[in-house]
């Protein structure tokens, strides 16, 4: 992957004040990784498991720069938003725009 613009936590979002982005359904296979679930995942107030963001709102599961060559670390256990963007689509064209990504 070049982008990796929807792995972060949109400016409007952080605004607000979320700090989670991609929420982590309690069926998802991630969530049966204990290694990983320590590593990646938070749970918010309300209990609700979302992948954890870096402090510039960059999903942890994300290696690379982006924009120029990215990979996820968890590609293939993948939450479900994370497999619901699709490249070109409108979501995924403001997220490329908001981080400078053309």
């Amino acid at each position: 992957m070049r982008c990796g613009a929807c792995c972060c936590n949109p400016a409007s979002n952080a605004a607000e004040g979320f700090a989670g982005w991609v929420e982590v359904g309690e069926r998802e296979p991630l969530l049966a990784d204990e290694r990983l679930v320590r590593r990646l995942v938070v749970r918010d107030e309300e209990g609700v498991a979302h992948l954890r963001l870096d402090p510039s709102g960059r999903c942890l599961a994300l290696r690379g720069r982006l924009g120029v060559r990215v990979e996820c670390t968890i590609y293939k256990i993948r939450p479900h938003p994370c497999r619901a963007v699709l490249a070109g689509s409108e979501e995924c064209l403001r997220a490329r725009a908001e981080r400078g990504i053309v």
